[in-house]
Order: C-alpha cells, then structure tokens, then sequence
C-alpha cells in the first residue's frame, strides 16, 4: 500500500495541473493530507462511494498520462543515473565513464 501512495504521490506531483479543480482538491485532502473518504464526504457533502468512484477514476488517469507521457519514468531514470554519477565521482571513476553518463541524462530531456 506505501508503495502505491508513494507511486500516486509522484504521480499526482507530475500530473496535477491535467486534473480538473475537484480532482485535484480530492486527491490532495486523501494522499497529502490524509482524509480518510468518509472525511472528504462530509467536507463536500457527498457519499463515501462519489469521493472513492473520483479518487479511483483519478488514479487510472494519472497511469495513463504516465503510460503516454513518461515523466515519472524519465525523472526515476534520471534520479538512478544521478545516483551513479555521484558514485563514480566518490570512487574516482574514469572520465569516459563519467562523460557515458552525463551523454544518457542529457538523452533523458
């Protein structure tokens, strides 16, 4: 289940601005402020099944902007790739190494 919030988080963190204002609004209270869907409800005055039936349809178009546009995947890619590149710096590795790197994150933009 962490792995899911935190995969949402991202997500939501890179998708947001493609949600409508009432998606956004519900998905934030639910993953960053932690609202259960019953609090969410009350707050909007609608049922507990309306705010999961949203929060649901949300997540599926959040995994389709990521399968048609990558960013999450990219920003992963990116994030390993710096993590390589600090190692090699920590390791004094060899130019040519450093400088294949550098080349597979710029392909990345």
């Amino acid at each position: 289940m962490l792995e899911k919030t935190t995969r949402i988080n991202y997500l939501f963190d890179f998708y947001q601005s493609l949600l409508t204002p009432k998606q956004r609004s519900y998905m934030s209270l639910y993953y960053l402020d932690d609202f259960s869907l019953g609090e969410i409800a009350e707050e909007y005055e609608i049922s507990r099944q309306a705010v999961y039936d949203n929060i649901r349809r949300t997540e599926l178009m959040l995994e389709e902007y990521e399968e048609k546009l990558l960013l999450f995947q990219k920003f992963q890619e990116q994030q390993q790739l710096l993590q390589k590149l600090k190692h090699l710096c920590d390791q004094n590795g060899s130019k040519d190494e450093l400088l294949n790197i550098i080349e597979m994150l710029e392909k990345l933009d």
